[in-house]
This record gives structure tokens, C-alpha cells and sequence, in this order.
């Protein structure tokens, strides 16, 4: 291939064998969820679309993204469109880490999605497919498995297709195979094909956005066939009648719900004592964490709380058989009297965090400094420490908040800073028309926010920055400031609540949830959203807009919501800031009327 004549050129090293944007390991699974499973309206094999590293156009490129993912697509097609123009290759390896893929066509059904792509079609299936109806008509666990497993094949396809269609379109080159940096230093990286030939590819800039990989706890003995991670997971072969899962994080929470609403049973292993407590440690307001832990008992799952697994028992010669596993206290010895000791589970899944995806990487060859946990360090402007000073890093190889909306904000800001240039030379309808009115921005002391940096640090310090969804079932989601946070800044904080069951949709739809506003007592404003319930992380940003535009209680109660609608709930919870002793005895009697429909029991 043909280098660049810029010192800052570089070039890429993929082993010819598709694997995943979110993993690079040196092995791929034996088995693959959709390896038996094909859905009967694909069209053209997506494999295609890519081309092996010994094709690649002999020619240079301004731009290599590794990683598929939802980050380095949504970056690739940013720098191939207008005003950047440039020439980008993407380089991907779907198996390395057991994504959806359909073994029949060879189709990547996981490029441009997010790590959790597997676990949200499972969602969507579990609401599409009734999986008890199903077994009352006769039909086998095997063919009940099949069914889901073909829906999640066509809502995955969907996106892939789509995702392909764009790449092609905007002249993006897609290559599969795996990425590493060149021993001999620098920045740049070798192609080595299934032959072992290696290929070079220059490129003057690179963005790495290989994702993450699950935490592997030490003593557990992951095998993808019975003991899985949220990744193999998407290996899984059949219904499993009980499943048991460590965690008590998003991840767990939504596999927890997933597998109980697919018929399983349930029981969820968490080492805090109170449940609640361990959601409010990732963010979570401690009303939407209490609600969340009250949905998982009133849906039938399990919680064994302040445990954790002390051994593991699996069948060796019949895979169907059961595994026990030993429980024991949180950090080790007896649990209380009385307290569960032995459990048995067709299947156990840790989902106990993530870690970025690097290690495959040799980032050391390159110069780029990593943490501990393997999460690549850089500046405010997402540029890493590479000799080369040409290398960006960009969403979960950042390390926390590990959410694809921040990756793919990262991404945008890593193109804007290696393509400064371009924009420069873009003229806004603003600027035409001599607009120097506030951006519409606002800022408590001194954080911002619209949160223009995207750098890790400047994530975390920022509350304002983003929102977080948890997509479980009821959903929750927030933005902003929580009453405890408040405080801390010194803002005397109030709450107006809305029960769903308080608003039409909600009490005929969908009762069991709640939505909060926190606010300024002093001026009113809107500081924070929290919401719990069906959409939430849909509605959280009408109100992640009224906290960014410094919307009072008051602009609320004077809005208009069209009637049959979730939105209305923010009206009754503005109403309830207004008039606390009134919406508690309203919230009561709502909540005594939904304890008896829980219940089944008809009110007098």
C-alpha cells in the first residue's frame, strides 16, 4: 500500500476473521446464538458489504476507526459526509467477542449497535411474544426458543442493514478483521490475514472505538454454555426454565426482567443488603430505586441480598441438569440463619460491570498510555498520548459512563477536533444573519449544561451532561440534579411528584411508576427529572430540556398537554410542588386504589 506523505501516518493491523466492535480477542466463541437460525426476509448477505484486508484500494485515507460499534460508525460517517469529505476506512472484527451474527449467511447482524443490542431485542421480543401463550398451544421450550430467537434476528437485521446502506452511501471502505498497533513503535498498525500476510494501511489520522468487555470476577468459571458474562450471553442456545443472576447494576436489572418476562425464574444476587442502596450507588434517585426493587418483587424475582456465590457445582455429563451454587455472606462466611444457602439454576449470568476493550490493542508499542482497568487517557480533546500525535480514542475505551449517546457524542467531538479546519469554513444561518444572542446554555456555579467537553473528566464532573435510560421493564431514567445533590451545592431543594396511576394513560396503560421533579425553592427552577415507568427514557428529554433552559414550576403548570398522555404527569408533579399536603393525600389514595388492582382485588 501506499503511504501518506505525513509523518503522522498509520497503518492497521487486522487478522482476517470478522469479529466484534465491542472485543478483540485473540479466540471467537464455538457457538453462536444464530448460528441455526435464519430470518426468511433478509435479503442480500451483509458480509458483502466488507471487503478482506488484502483488497483494501491502494490508495491513502485521511481517517481509520477501529471499531463498528455505535461510536466509530456514527464517526466514520461523520468524517466521510459534508463539510469534512474525508476518506475513511473502517476496520471491525464482529465474532471476536460473540455477537449476533447469522452463521448461515455469514451476516454481522450486530454493526452499528450497541453492546447491549442482544439484551434490547430480547426486550422487544419478550413484549412482542407471549411466551405462556405459546407453551398453552404445545409448543416445545425448543420451538418457543426459536420463535424469540428469530424475532431477535429481524429487529437486529434491521439496524444492520441500515447501517450498511449508510456506509456505502457515504463511501465509507469497510474492512473486517483485527486491529493492533505495529511493534516497531509509533502509530502505526498491520493487517495480518487468515494466511498470516500482512497487509499495511496508512492513514493520517486514527480513532479507536472498540468498546468494552465485560468484568470477569476471579473463581467463577465462565464456559458460554451454562456460566455467562453479558456478552456470551448472546451465545445462549435454548429457553432456560430459572436463571441466576450476580449484580445489581442497569445490566442485571434489565436481564433480570428480560428472562422473568420470557417465563423463567428469577433470582437476582446482590451483595448490598438493601437493594436500593446499591442502584442509588450508580446515580439512581432513591424514590425511582425504591420503585424499581418494589416492580422486581411484585413481578415474582428473587432477591438475595448482602450474598454472593461461594462455589459453583455444574453437571459436567448432562448439560441440562441443574448447577447449585453455594451462596455465602457478603465477603465471605455464614449467611444469616435462615437465609438461602444453596440455589439451583439452569443458568448463571455476571453482569458485575465493564471494562474498556484494549487489551488486544498493543497501545504500548504506540505510546498511548492506559488506567488500570485498560481505559485509554486523553486530553480535553479526546487525543491520546501516541508518539504519532495523531491517534484519538473515543466512547467505552474511555472508561465510565460506558452509555452509547456519550460514545457517540465523543466520537462527533474527536472529528471536529482532527477536521478543525472544515467547520471553520462552514457559515451558519446564525452567523449569516449576525446572531449574537445567548446559545440558550445555562450554568449552576460553574458547571455548564450543555456540556461541551466530552472528555472522561469532564463527563464526571458534570451532572448536566447527559441522561441515563435504564432500559429494564418499567424503564427508568434521569438528568440532572437529585434533592441530595442539591444539598450538597447548597441549593435548598423541594419534589413534586406524579404518580402514573395519577395521570389517564398511566392509570388505564400503565400505573406502577413515578416521575420527580427537584427544584430550586428559592426561584423554582427545574434542577433534575427522575422518572420510573413505561417511556421513561423517552420522556426524560422534555425534561432534561426544561432543566437545560431554566424552566421554573411555574412555566410548567402554565403549559398545555395534549390529554392521554404520559407528558401530563409532569403538569401533576408541578402541582405537587405547588401544593405538597394536597398531592400526598392524592398520591395516597391513588396508591391504596393501585394496591388493590395489584392485587386483583376489586375496590368497593
Amino acid at each position: 500500500m501506499r503511504s501518506t506523505s505525513t509523518l503522522a501516518s498509520c497503518c492497521l493491523a487486522i487478522v482476517l476473521s470478522t469479529t466484534n466492535t465491542h472485543a478483540f480477542q485473540p479466540h471467537p466463541p464455538s457457538s453462536i446464538i444464530l448460528q441455526k437460525h435464519r430470518s426468511s426476509n433478509l435479503v442480500s448477505p451483509l458480509h458483502l458489504a466488507a471487503i478482506p484486508p488484502q483488497d483494501i484500494p491502494d490508495k491513502p485515507f485521511d481517517l481509520a476507526v477501529i471499531g463498528a460499534g455505535p461510536v466509530g460508525v456514527s464517526a466514520a460517517l461523520l468524517a466521510a459526509r459534508s463539510p469534512h469529505s474525508k476518506k475513511v476506512i473502517l476496520v471491525d472484527a464482529p465474532r471476536a467477542s460473540g455477537a449476533l451474527m447469522n452463521e448461515e449467511t455469514g451476516e454481522d447482524l450486530s454493526i452499528g449497535g450497541p453492546t447491549g443490542l442482544f439484551s434490547k431485542a430480547l426486550r422487544d421480543t419478550g413484549k412482542r411474544i407471549s411466551v405462556s401463550s405459546l407453551k398453552g398451544m404445545g409448543l416445545r421450550d425448543d420451538s418457543v426458543w426459536n420463535e424469540i430467537v428469530t424475532s431477535c434476528v429481524e429487529l437486529a437485521s434491521f439496524n444492520a442493514r441500515d447501517t450498511i446502506r449508510q456506509l456505502e452511501y457515504a463511501g465509507v471502505t469497510y474492512v473486517q478483521g483485527y486491529a493492533a498497533f505495529a511493534d516497531s513503535g509509533g502509530s502505526s498498525l498491520f493487517i495480518t490475514s487468515d494466511d498470516n500476510s500482512i497487509t499495511t494501511l496508512n492513514a493520517d489520522k486514527i480513532l479507536i472505538a472498540t468498546g468494552s468487555t465485560p468484568f470477569r470476577p476471579g473463581g467463577i468459571p465462565f464456559d458460554g454454555k451454562r456460566v455467562f458474562d453479558s456478552d456470551s450471553i448472546n451465545t445462549l442456545s435454548y429457553l432456560p426454565k430459572s436463571v441466576a443472576i450476580t449484580g445489581s447494576g442497569i445490566i442485571a436489572i434489565e436481564f433480570a426482567k428480560i428472562f422473568k418476562n420470557l417465563g423463567s425464574d428469577v433470582t437476582l444476587i446482590i451483595r448490598d443488603k438493601i437493594p436500593r442502596n446499591a442502584l442509588m450507588k450508580i446515580g439512581l434517585d432513591k424514590d425511582i430505586a425504591a420503585t424499581l426493587v418494589a416492580d422486581l418483587a411484585r413481578s415474582g424475582i428473587k432477591v438475595e441480598r448482602g450474598a454472593q456465590v461461594k462455589k459453583f457445582h455444574i453437571p459436567r455429563k448432562n448439560d441440562r441438569a441443574p448447577i447449585q451454587l453455594e451462596l455465602e455472606a457478603k465477603g465471605g462466611g455464614e449467611r444469616p440463619t435462615g437465609a438461602t444457602t444453596t440455589l439451583k439454576c439452569d443458568i448463571y449470568l455476571a453482569a458485575v460491570g465493564r471494562k474498556p476493550n484494549t487489551a488486544s490493542l498493543n497501545l504500548q508499542a504506540a505510546g498511548i498510555q492506559a488506567d488500570s482497568y485498560g481505559g485509554i487517557e486523553t486530553d480535553m480533546n479526546l487525543k491520546a498520548t501516541a508518539s504519532g500525535g495523531n491517534v484519538y480514542a473515543a466512547g467505552d475505551v474511555l472508561g465510565r459512563p460506558f452509555l452509547a449517546s456519550t460514545g457517540m457524542a465523543q466520537g462527533a467531538a474527536a472529528i471536529q477536533s482532527m477536521f478543525a479546519e472544515d467547520s471553520m469554513n462552514v457559515i451558519t444561518p446564525a452567523a449569516q444573519e449576525g446572531d449574537s444572542t445567548n446559545d440558550g446554555t445555562c450554568e449552576v456555579g460553574e458547571l455548564c449544561m450543555a456540556g461541551e467537553n466530552f472528555d472522561p473528566k469532564s463527563l464526571a464532573s458534570n451532572p448536566f451532561a447527559f441522561p441515563v435510560g435504564v432500559w429494564s421493564s418499567p424503564e427508568a431514567s434521569y438528568y440532572g440534579l437529585s434533592s441530595q445533590q442539591c444539598e450538597e451545592m447548597g441549593i435548598t431543594a423541594g419534589e413534586g411528584v406524579a404518580l402514573y396511576a395519577e395521570c389517564l394513560r398511566g392509570l388505564v396503560f400503565s400505573p406502577n411508576g413515578l416521575l420527580k421533579l427537584v427544584y430550586d425553592k428559592s426561584n423554582g427552577r427545574i434542577m433534575g427529572v427522575h422518572i420510573c415507568g413505561d417511556d421513561a427514557c423517552e420522556l426524560i428529554h422534555y425534561g432534561m430540556e426544561l432543566v437545560k433552559a431554566k424552566r421554573t414550576i411555574d412555566d410548567v403548570l402554565s403549559n398545555l398537554y395534549s390529554a392521554v398522555t404520559f407528558h401530563e404527569m409532569y403538569r401533576i408533579a408541578a402541582m405537587a410542588a405547588v401544593d405538597e399536603a394536597g398531592a400526598r393525600q392524592r398520591r395516597r389514595a391513588a396508591g391504596r386504589a393501585l394496591a388493590t388492582r395489584n392485587k386483583g382485588i376489586a375496590p368497593e
